[in-house]
């Protein structure tokens, strides 16, 4: 029979592969070589660095991880020594789009924005960022996509590049993966000279990956004034983040914003495809199951005398109360991934109606191209 190792953190995997393999459920941490030795398959997170310490010697096959990043695995030497590697492309798009909607909901609520009109730079235009893009138009901001490698193979669409836009936006959001090396490299793509370059009320959101900013960087042009902002849900050197930087950023989070039921579920029912077809296991369209329902999910919105982006900001953050997030990170640093393995239930937009009194058509076509699944006019 197979052996399978796997995070425990993983959710819904239980019982999925257990009657084709053995599989053994362990903290990322603790994955480590010894564990793997007579492994035929690892399925991880990003926690667990999959690369030649770890993997030198094993019997594993193939490894799966249930996340949108591979950086935690050493691709090259993974190919070069014949084990199969796969992520989860996609599967917490959703969930990072309602991140960043949270924030556009809290720059009315608590900064009293008007977004329309808005510009927003989107850093990345991959599965998270063609939605956050849709997201942002469905509202009426301008949207500047920066994305050179797509920028070089079509040519028939239009795409910025971050120097052309940087003095710009009033938003610049981060959703790339990270890479160190190359003309496109995205290691410390926000440094300072990007940063002095950019309007001094601008609002930067990193929610792909620490180092994409450079945190020391982004202190000084806090400190300066020089930016109006920072949202930020990853970190340089997680899980010890720089909690100066924490005190300093407008809202801070512990790698949460693709942690949505639903995303986690798609990450896993990926993972499960990946090994049924590796090892022919016959459950190719294993689907994940007990998906917790949404608290209340009908947001019953009075629109009379609200703004259209009252209301938007009104139903966004009643579906994710992003603030709560930022609260939890702050009242203890050394949570950080307490808070990312206990993360409570929380559902995407399509988890969500919405019955509008005194709304009108905009509104709900508004509400239903941002992903609420049914909006109600009473």
């Amino acid at each position: 029979m197979l052996k399978i190792v796997a995070d425990n953190k993983i959710p819904f995997l239980k019982g999925a592969l257990e009657p084709y393999a053995q599989v053994h459920y362990l903290p990322g941490a603790e994955i480590n070589n010894e564990v793997l030795k007579d492994a035929d398959a690892l399925v991880t997170r990003t926690r667990t660095k999959c690369n030649a310490s770890s993997l030198a010697d094993t019997k594993v096959k193939i490894i799966t991880s249930a996340t949108i990043g591979f950086d935690h695995i050493d691709t090259e030497w993974c190919e070069q020594n014949n084990i199969s590697w796969t992520n989860a492309p996609g599967c917490n798009s959703e969930s990072v789009k309602q991140y960043v909607g949270a924030v556009l909901a809290l720059l009315v609520d608590e900064k009293g924005w008007r977004l329309a009109g808005k510009s927003i730079a989107v850093v990345g235009v991959g599965n998270v960022g063609s939605k956050v893009s849709e997201m942002a138009r469905a509202i009426g901001m301008t949207v500047y996509e920066v994305d050179p490698p797509r920028a070089i193979v079509e040519k028939n669409k239009r795409f910025y590049t971050l120097d052309e836009v940087v003095d710009k936006a009033d938003i610049i959001t981060f959703h790339t993966p990270l890479t160190r090396t190359g003309e496109d490299k995205t290691f410390h793509l926000c440094d300072q000279a990007l940063l002095s370059n950019m309007k001094k009320n601008t609002i930067i959101i990193n929610s792909s990956r620490g180092e994409v900013v450079d945190g020391k960087s982004l202190k000084q042009a806090l400190q300066k004034d020089l930016i109006g902002g920072a949202v930020l849900d990853v970190w340089e050197h997680e899980p010890s983040i720089d909690s100066e930087l924490l005190e300093m950023v407008w809202i801070g989070t512990p790698h949460i914003a693709g942690y949505s039921q639903d995303g986690k579920a798609n990450g896993t029912q990926m993972s499960v495809q990946a090994i049924s077809r590796f090892f022919k296991l016959g459950i190719d369209d294993w689907e994940a199951t007990g998906i917790p329902q949404a608290k209340e999910p009908t947001i019953t919105i009075d629109a009379g005398g609200c703004t259209k982006e009252e209301v938007l900001a009104k139903a966004i953050l009643h579906s994710y109360p992003l603030k709560s997030d930022d609260a939890d990170l702050r009242s203890d640093l050394g949570r950080f991934e307490y808070l990312r393995g206990a993360y409570p239930v929380r559902r995407e937009f399509q988890a969500y109606a919405v019955r509008l009194l005194k709304g009108n058509a905009g509104l709900k076509d508004t509400l239903l191209k941002i992903g609420f699944s049914r909006v109600d006019t009473v």
